[in-house]
């Protein structure tokens, strides 16, 4: 089940989605909220993967509330305004539900967070117990094996990170953190020289 919740500063808008959320098999609902403010001080002690998020709201918009997120959930804005569409994808949202819609319109939404969330759990199981020599990692919407011995250093850009690789001109660029990805790595091959950036200790 995607842990999910949804928030809404307008009651009967809160109430709509709350109710497509619990007719979607695949999703459950955890919590409801008519204010950011509430929500985070939630997601701050609570494991969440899918957001309904309005974006007009007082003391603190659905934009706003989304850059400050640390760790960010899957995000599905849900708005009666079209001129938020570009921001919105600007922030990686999964998609821009433009009020009013339909349940038809939601499930759709909501089958493309399924899909993304299953493959960055996928991704949780990087670590193969084949003496540790590989991890796999998603790039592009696909899953690349990449052995420890291929890797040259990692650079770390706030949610993503490029691994640099000994016969490839281009870094593979995925969605992770680098303190993520370095509690992966074996500490004997590879270093944490700068808050950006680990080396393989072999290749230096």
């Amino acid at each position: 089940m995607i842990r999910t919740i949804a928030i809404d500063d307008e009651p009967l808008a809160l109430q709509l989605v709350s109710g497509y959320v619990q007719k979607t098999p695949f999703l459950e609902l955890i919590a409801a909220f008519d204010n950011p403010l509430d929500a985070m001080e939630f997601i701050s002690g609570n494991p969440v993967d899918l957001i309904f998020l309005d974006i007009q709201m007082p003391d603190l918009t659905g934009i706003e509330f989304t850059r400050i997120l640390e760790n960010r959930p899957k995000i599905i804005f849900t708005t009666a305004y079209e001129k938020y569409a570009l921001e919105g994808f600007k922030l990686e949202a999964v998609d821009y539900l433009l009020k009013p819609f339909s349940y038809e319109e939601f499930l759709k939404a909501a089958k493309k967070a399924e899909k993304l969330i299953r493959l960055e759990k996928a991704e949780h199981q990087e670590i193969i117990e084949a003496n540790n020599e590989f991890l796999f990692l998603k790039s592009e919407y696909k899953i690349r094996r990449i052995n420890f011995n291929e890797i040259k250093y990692i650079g770390g850009l706030k949610d993503y990170v490029k691994v640099f690789l000994q016969n490839e001109d281009k870094p593979i660029l995925s969605i992770n953190s680098l303190k993520a990805l370095e509690a992966k790595l074996p500490e004997a091959k590879f270093m944490r020289v700068h808050r950006s950036f680990i080396v393989n200790l072999e290749k230096n």
